[in-house]
Parts: structure tokens; C-alpha cells; sequence
């Protein structure tokens, strides 16, 4: 969980990001047409800033804005789907239309209304980990410019297999679930599945969905400690503001550090978990990368550098690369990526494309 220090900087940044966005959201119709021809205002749509993870894509796209000398704008759904919708609508208004929109749509649903109100904008728009299998960039040329996720099936169950070795291949383990109807989390937890099917010897004595959220997954797990007691062996989270949160039960329960919890996302903090022997692993996305080169891929396409209909499908919907951090290389992981801020080509566009997106 966040130090209350932590708590204190991200409530500031949310405060000073919000009081920015609503600046200029609340701009007059004389400010709109001047930005309607000038460089184009990027925006970053994400779910929280009290979310590490989110955190971190948040610094990633300030830190591009800032390589380009863009307007920076930073809107947050706090998990409402129509908040999400609405906003951006709010800002291609604002804008003229003449912006770059990085979005990581709160729900899969989500995605076809914020690409059509892009598109009928003028605005350029990347989305990332949700959207529709039936919605495809090159059918918004040249708008939709592209779609990045990570395949969750091989990373869910990598994280499984992490725990139930941990766990010494028997035993009762619990599990935390993101948003039902999201797609990382519903491929994550096909990656649990199939890891179970293949380890007999290990029992799920229950899953709950916990929706991405800290307090929600320490309240399961503080139930299940009091429900299983020491049947439970391991702990596997969907993400690490889960994993988290679970450490947090598990402290207060005088068993953190000796329940291994695995989480996903790759976060400053579950890093530093797994160096303390609190968490036993985790797979980075890198969301600096995500938060900048989502909006670095939308600004080249809207001031011209490429033609997003001339690009190959695998550059339009493709996954990145992702790292898996256990104890074995946590502390070389965190020298490179937390001890210091990462610095990007954000001209290398597509440096990290591993593959063309794959519809199951």
C-alpha cells in the first residue's frame, strides 16, 4: 500500500493535474480556435492517480509532452465508465478537435464511443488493453492509429506457476480478479485457470473479484484469512494494487512474508516487496513507456511523421514487451527502472511491438 507520504503526493498531483484540466476545459471559445490550429494538446485518459501503476503511465506522459513542448491534460475515470466517455468528449470540444488522446478505456464497451467521437472530432486517438475484438484501428483511418495491450494468458499463468512453486506445488491458494467484463483481467484469470489445471496438487479455495481496487482486495482477504486461516498457502492478484493491498491483510495478520503473494503490473512498490520477501513476483508493462509512447505514437501520426493507414496491421494492434520480476532479478530491475527516471526515445515508436494482437 502507499505511504501516507505517498498518499499525500498523489492526492497533490491529482489536485494540481485536475485544477490544469479543468483550466482548460473551461476555456473560452477564443482559446479553443487558437489550439484548433496550433501543436496539439495530448491527453492521457486513465483510470486513477492513487493507482501506482496509473502513477507512473501519468509521469511517463508528462515527461513526453514536455520532450514535444505539448499542452498536457490528464483525465481520470476513477473507474466510471461514463465519466471516462464524457470527458473526452469534453475535451475534443475544448480542443477544436486538435489533440492526441492515449486512453486505457475503463471497459471494453468504452472504446467505440471514445474512437468514433475521436474520428468525427479530427482528433488522433491510441487506445490500450480494452476495446471490442470487432473494433479495429484501420477501420478510422486515419484517426484510430493504434491499439496496444500485452497478452495476459501466458503472464496470468506465469504468475501462477510463480506461487504454486513457492508454495512448494501443494496447497490452498486464494485469488484476487479485476473487472469482469475487462479484458487483461479476463485473460489473466484464463492464465490462473490453466496453471491450476496443470498442478493438481494445489487448491482454489476461492475467487473474488476485486475490480483493480486496493481497499476492496484487503477486505477478501482479511475475510479469507479469517475463513481458511493456514489453509492458505499463497495469494495470486491480478494486478499489484491487489497484491498489495492482499501484503497488507497478511501484516496484519502476523503472516506477511511468509504467504508468498504474486501480483501483475510491475510496480515501484511490488518491486520493493518482492526485494523484502513479501511478494514472490510480478510482470512489468513498463506503464512510463505505456503513459508516453501511446501519446508519442498518436503525435506522430497527427503532425504527420507517418500515414497510419500505410502501417502493417502488427504496428496498428500489437502487443509490447513485458518483463517477469521475482527475487532473482527484482533488485537489478529496480537499479534500472526506479532508482532513477527512465529516460525514452519517444521517436522509437515501434521498439517494443513483440506481435500482431491474436483474437481467442
Amino acid at each position: 500500500m502507499e505511504t501516507s507520504q505517498g498518499n499525500r503526493a498523489a492526492a497533490f498531483s491529482r489536485r494540481t493535474i485536475v485544477r490544469l484540466a479543468g483550466g482548460l476545459l473551461a476555456a473560452p471559445a477564443v482559446l479553443r480556435g487558437a489550439q484548433a490550429g496550433g501543436k496539439p494538446t495530448v491527453v492521457n485518459s486513465i483510470r486513477s492517480l492513487t493507482n501506482p501503476y496509473h502513477a507512473t503511465w501519468n509521469r511517463g506522459g508528462a515527461a513526453f509532452a514536455k520532450s514535444v513542448g505539448a499542452r498536457y491534460v490528464t483525465l481520470v475515470t476513477e473507474g466510471n465508465s461514463e465519466k471516462g466517455v464524457s470527458d473526452i468528449k469534453a475535451i475534443l470540444e475544448k480542443t477544436g478537435g486538435n489533440c492526441v488522446i492515449n486512453v486505457d478505456p475503463n471497459d471494453s464497451p468504452d472504446a467505440r464511443p471514445i474512437v468514433e467521437a475521436c474520428k468525427g472530432a479530427g482528433a488522433f486517438v491510441v487506445t490500450q488493453w480494452n476495446k471490442p475484438a470487432d473494433l479495429h484501428p484501420w477501420d478510422f483511418n486515419p484517426n484510430y492509429v493504434a491499439h496496444i495491450s500485452f497478452s495476459g494468458v501466458p503472464y496470468g499463468k506465469q504468475m501462477a506457476e510463480t506461487l504454486i512453486a513457492a508454495i512448494g506445488g501443494k496447497g490452498g491458494i486464494v485469488a484476487l480478479g479485476g473487472i469482469e467484463s475487462n479484458v487483461p483481467a479476463i485473460e489473466r484469470k484464463k492464465g490462473l485457470d490453466q496453471a491450476l489445471a496443470a498442478n493438481p496438487g494445489v487448491k482454489l479455495l476461492d475467487f473474488q473479484v476485486a475490480n483493480w481496487q486496493a481497499e476492496q482486495a484487503h477486505d477478501k482477504v482479511a475475510a479469507w484469512l479469517t475463513q481458511f486461516g493456514d489453509d492458505i498457502k499463497g495469494i495470486w492478484a491480478a494486478n499489484d494494487d491487489m497484491a498489495l493491498a492482499a501484503v497488507e491483510a497478511l501484516r496484519a495478520d502476523g503472516r506477511a512474508g511468509k504467504v508468498p503473494v504474486t501480483g501483475i503490473d510491475g510496480t515501484k512498490l511490488a518491486c520493493e516487496a518482492i526485494m523484502k520477501g513479501e511478494m514472490a513476483g510480478t510482470v512489468a508493462w513498463d506503464p512510463y513507456w505505456q503513459g508516453g509512447m501511446g501519446l508519442s505514437i498518436g503525435y506522430h501520426a497527427k503532425t504527420g511523421a507517418f500515414d497510419p493507414a500505410k502501417e502493417p496491421k502488427d504496428h496498428r494492434e500489437f502487443y509490447g514487451r513485458a518483463t517477469i520480476i521475482t527475487a532473482g532479478n527484482a533488485k537489478q530491475y529496480y537499479a534500472d527502472n526506479f532508482a532513477k527516471e527512465e529516460v525514452l526515445d519517444w521517436n522509437d515508436i515501434w521498439g517494443r511491438v513483440t506481435g500482431q494482437i491474436q483474437y481467442g
